[in-house]
C-alpha cells in the first residue's frame, strides 16, 4: 500500500514536499502505518500520538482532505496524509494547537461561580453530557472556514464548551458567559456545518452555536449585523427597529 505524506520543515527555511511510502501492512490504523514508517523506513518523520484509544486527540491530522484521528482511521491505497489546517505546522504532521486551545480561555469556557446546593438531576446531566466529551483534538478548527479567515474567532469547540457550562444547572454566571460569546463568537459563525462531520466524538458545534444564539436572544442580545441592516439604528426599548428621527 502506498501512502503520501506532506512533509513540512521550517529549517533552514519553510519547505513542503510530498513523500511517498510503500507499506506492507494489512488492516492497520494510520497510526500503526506512521509508526512503521518511522521505525522501519524513515526515522525523521514527525507526528504526534498519545493514548492510541481515541481519547487524547493528539493524533488528529487530515487524510484526503478530511480530519481524522490516526489511531482510528484505516488508510487506503493512495491516501494523502497532511497536518491539520489553520494552525502553525511545527514539523511534518505536528501542529501547534495552542492558539486554538486558548479560545477556551477567551470564551470563559469553564465552571466559575456555581451553586453547590443545587440538586443535579439525571436530566441535568444529560443536558450537556455530549459536550463534555470534547477531547480538544482541534479537528473542528482545522475544518472551520471562519477560523481560517478570522483567527480571533472563538471557534467550534470553545463555543461548544461555553454551551456546556451555560446549561450546567449549578452555573451562576450564565449572563457573563453569554455576553462573552457575543464578540468574535456566535454571530460570526456561518453555520456551514463543516465542523460537525469531523468531530470524532459525534458533537455538533453548529447545533450548540444555534442554541447559544437562541439563549442570547432570550437574554436581550442580538446579531450586530441584523441591527446594522436597519441603518445602524439598533432597536428601541420595545424591541422594534429604531430608524431614528425623520429628516424634513
Amino acid at each position: 500500500m502506498k501512502v503520501t505524506i506532506k512533509r513540512h520543515t521550517t529549517e533552514p527555511e519553510t519547505t513542503e514536499v510530498l513523500v511517498d511510502y510503500e507499506v506492507a501492512l494489512e488492516g492497520a490504523t494510520l497510526l500503526e502505518v506512521l509508526t512503521h514508517i518511522k521505525t522501519k523506513l524513515d526515522p525523521s518523520l514527525a507526528f504526534s500520538s498519545g493514548c492510541r484509544s481515541a481519547v487524547c486527540g493528539s493524533c488528529a491530522m487530515r487524510a484526503n482532505g478530511r480530519e481524522v484521528l490516526a489511531c482510528t482511521y484505516h488508510p487506503q491505497e493512495g491516501d494523502l496524509i497532511e497536518p491539520l489546517r489553520n494552525m502553525p505546522v511545527i514539523r511534518d504532521l505536528v501542529v501547534d494547537v495552542e492558539a486554538a486551545q486558548q479560545t477556551n480561555a477567551r470564551a470563559r469556557a469553564w465552571s466559575s461561580e456555581s451553586c453547590e446546593n443545587v440538586t443535579v438531576t439525571p436530566a441535568d446531566e444529560k443536558a450537556n453530557e455530549l459536550q463534555s466529551d470534547c477531547i480538544l483534538c482541534g479537528s473542528c478548527y482545522s475544518a472551520c472556514p471562519v477560523f481560517e479567515a478570522k483567527p480571533e474567532f472563538l471557534g467550534p469547540f470553545a463555543l461548544t464548551r461555553s454551551w456546556r457550562y451555560v446549561t450546567d444547572a449549578r452555573e451562576q454566571e450564565v449572563p457573563e458567559k453569554i455576553e462573552t460569546v457575543q464578540t468574535n463568537g456566535i454571530w460570526d459563525c456561518t453555520l456551514c456545518n463543516e465542523c460537525v462531520p469531523v468531530c470524532p466524538q459525534g458533537i455538533a458545534p453548529k447545533q450548540d452555536i444555534v442554541m447559544l444564539r437562541n439563549k442570547s436572544g432570550v437574554m436581550g442580545f442580538m446579531d450586530p449585523s441584523f441591527a446594522s441592516g436597519f441603518g445602524g439604528g439598533g432597536f428601541d426599548a420595545g424591541g422594534f427597529p429604531d430608524f431614528g428621527s425623520p429628516a424634513f
